[in-house]
């Protein structure tokens, strides 16, 4: 089999393979990346680049349907979800299409002694090589590709083997807007040539979302070659539960904050946190809403949670279950599996000597702990080597920031899940990465902030 094929997950069939580049072609993408950088970041304005990423945006509006029974195939993600995805990507690109402008805009700096002025002038850094993951194929590209576009970089798309065909459909869809051909390039690349496109003088950048193992290898190139990276990778983050005026409303939120594309977001509610108080009814009430949502096929909108992405992925959850519940751990509900059809699992008493407390659960499993106080949840909530994002669930508007104050994490949700939004800033702190993405912060991450100083 081809290092890139859709084989569906929901039946095992491999629906169509795709060639991997060959080496001489992979050298040839970089040279022709490099000189339309050269060019067409010179001859074009950030408003004129600016509208080439909102046309593609709207093409993601128009194809929505075939762009969504596309990922459908490649990873199972359940109908309506890969719908959802596709308005999201859309909403990215028109985000900046329509603020590239201000955001990238000269910033004056107050001097502090001399005459004359100073400013800062954002500019492209040249060609970025993406690296994206399967668990969502349009929006982690849009997130990275249309701000880097916007502010004239070029693009070498490399994306996840098990996506060669939403992989194709991007490039097409951005040809089809009119930006240059090789503005943004798809590379079916295999791992081992990745070194290569790294160490290329020509690449200035590389941002990589995935596996944390996958993240320091890239790191360990990127740094001996003093390149810039941005890395989101895996987290385990909690939701905390210190109070509330209405409980189901709380578990209706834990649920979803967990299933979402079938618990395989890395962002996903996976560790449940609750004071003891309501530790009992929740656990109750969470395991009876959250076995009840069935996998089922993926292309039928009433479905919530699919296939995992693939036998890899559905052999190596079940192993980490097993392991978790050998060492102690009690298997509530679930656990077991029909081909790639997980059931969702709930897991309890995972205490510290456990290696599953510190493991990253990413398909629908859900782990649920009692505390007994603020101080212990937030100690908890810190006990991961992840730093990616968090859930606070509090009537108590102080606490609410002061936890969230405490919290050693990218981002904090207060009362609220599935609040993601273009604007808003996406990334984590230790093993959970670095840098930027969406919002002005992600679209700050590749620029060349050039000081320019007049007297």
């Amino acid at each position: 089999m081809s290092d890139y094929a859709v084989v569906n997950p929901a039946t095992g069939e491999t629906v169509k393979e795709y060639p991997t580049i060959s080496d001489q072609d992979l050298h040839a993408a970089i040279g022709r990346a490099d000189e339309a950088h050269r060019e067409w970041s010179a001859s074009t304005t950030v408003e004129q680049r600016a509208a080439l990423v909102g046309r593609v945006g709207e093409l993601h509006a128009e194809q929505r349907e075939r762009l969504a029974e596309i990922i459908v195939r490649e990873m199972g993600k359940p109908v309506e979800q890969a719908l959802a995805e596709v308005d999201f990507t859309a909403a990215i690109y028109e985000y900046y299409a329509d603020n590239a402008s201000k955001l990238l805009a000269d910033e004056p700096i107050e001097l502090l002694d001399g005459e004359g002025s100073a400013f800062i002038r954002r500019s492209s850094h040249g060609v970025l090589l993406g690296i994206m993951p399967w668990n969502f194929p349009y929006y982690q590209v849009a997130r990275f590709a249309g701000p880097n576009l916007a502010i004239g970089n070029t693009i070498l798309l490399k994306h996840a083997p098990q996506c060669p065909e939403s992989a194709e459909a991007m490039e097409q869809l951005y040809q089809q807007a009119g930006f240059p051909a090789d503005a943004y390039i798809n590379i079916y690349a295999a791992n081992e040539q990745i070194e290569s496109v790294i160490e290329d003088p020509r690449v200035r950048g590389i941002s990589l979302t995935g596996s944390e193992r996958a993240g320091a290898a890239v790191a360990e190139i990127a740094g001996r070659n003093l390149k810039k990276i941005v890395l989101e990778l895996g987290g385990s983050d909690p939701f905390i539960l210190l109070s509330t005026d209405d409980l189901d409303t709380a578990v209706e939120n834990a649920v979803a904050a967990r299933v979402d594309n079938t618990g395989q977001s890395c962002n996903a509610a996976k560790r449940f946190i609750v004071v003891d108080d309501l530790y009992e009814p929740f656990l109750e009430k969470f395991t009876a809403a959250i076995t009840a949502v069935e996998p089922g096929d993926p292309s039928k909108p009433d479905t919530e949670i699919g296939p995992l992405s693939s036998s890899t992925a559905t052999d190596r959850l079940a192993d980490q279950v097993a392991r978790a519940v050998d060492k102690g751990a009690t298997l509530v509900a679930g656990g077991d599996h029909d081909g790639n059809f997980f059931k969702t699992t709930v897991l309890t008493d995972i205490d510290g000597e456990n290696p599953a407390r510190h493991e990253e659960f990413f398909g629908p499993v859900a782990s649920v702990y009692r505390v007994s106080s603020e101080e212990e949840a937030v100690e908890l909530a810190n006990d991961t080597p992840y730093g990616l994002g968090s859930y606070v669930m509090t009537t108590d508007a102080e606490q609410a920031l002061r936890v969230a104050e405490k919290i050693d994490a990218g981002m904090v949700f207060v009362n609220v899940v599935g609040a993601d939004g273009a604007e808003l800033p996406f990334g984590g702190v230790k093993r959970s990465g670095f840098g930027r993405e969406l919002g002005r912060y992600g679209i700050d991450e590749f620029v060349n902030k050039k000081l320019i100083r007049i007297g």
